[in-house]
């Protein structure tokens, strides 16, 4: 990637998941100093700016992940990082950026049909950081699809890569509570992920 991201001197970054740990935290202000913070998938901002900040450097998605209007929840100069898992995710952005037919099979989920992005603010994640962080930091074996790593996985992973200094916030789940709500935005608890497993 050659964004600007990646030339300022002396980072200090922070990776901000989606986790209900995030409800009530006050961190707001606290995130919004960070040098670069990078946000997962199409957690919100706007609303929870008080818990959450509203600073956005980076947001790292696939199309199923994403935001219909990333220009709602973003700053204007934000970049925009596809995590693309397989083939249809990139066929998905060319779509997109090209302005040519929306794909839509090969989903597990219809994806957005995403507005107002600006390609030039546009990346793809470069796959030597998902070998990096299956291989290296969660020694899985090289061996076909197997288990991926999660998007705030990579996103820490991006981040000791070019970070001099990498701080999370929102990450985990209440494992030991059936009624504990997964996300800092909306109601989902756990039961909602026993059944999707």
């Amino acid at each position: 990637m050659s964004f600007g991201l990646f030339s300022l001197y002396c980072k200090r970054c922070v990776i901000v998941g989606n986790g209900d740990t995030l409800r009530n935290s006050s961190l707001g202000e606290t995130i919004n100093k960070y040098d670069v913070v990078i946000r997962l998938n199409n957690a919100p901002v706007r609303g929870y700016e008080e818990d959450v900040g509203n600073k956005t450097t980076l947001r790292i998605f696939y199309p199923e992940s994403t935001i219909e209007d990333p220009t709602v929840e973003n700053n204007l100069d934000t970049l925009f990082v596809l995590v693309p898992f397989k083939t249809a995710d990139i066929h998905w952005l060319k779509a997109i950026v090209y302005n040519e037919t929306k794909i839509t099979t090969g989903f597990w989920r219809r994806p957005a049909f995403v507005k107002n992005l600006d390609p030039a603010k546009v990346g793809i994640l470069n796959p030597y950081y998902m070998f990096q962080a299956a291989t290296c930091f969660l020694s899985q074996p090289n061996k076909g699809r197997g288990n991926r790593p999660t998007t705030g996985f990579l996103a820490v992973t991006l981040g000791l890569n070019y970070c001099d200094e990498v701080d999370v916030a929102g990450f985990g789940y209440p494992l030991n509570q059936k009624n504990g709500r997964i996300h800092y935005y909306d109601q989902l608890s756990m039961k909602y992920m026993e059944v999707s497993i």
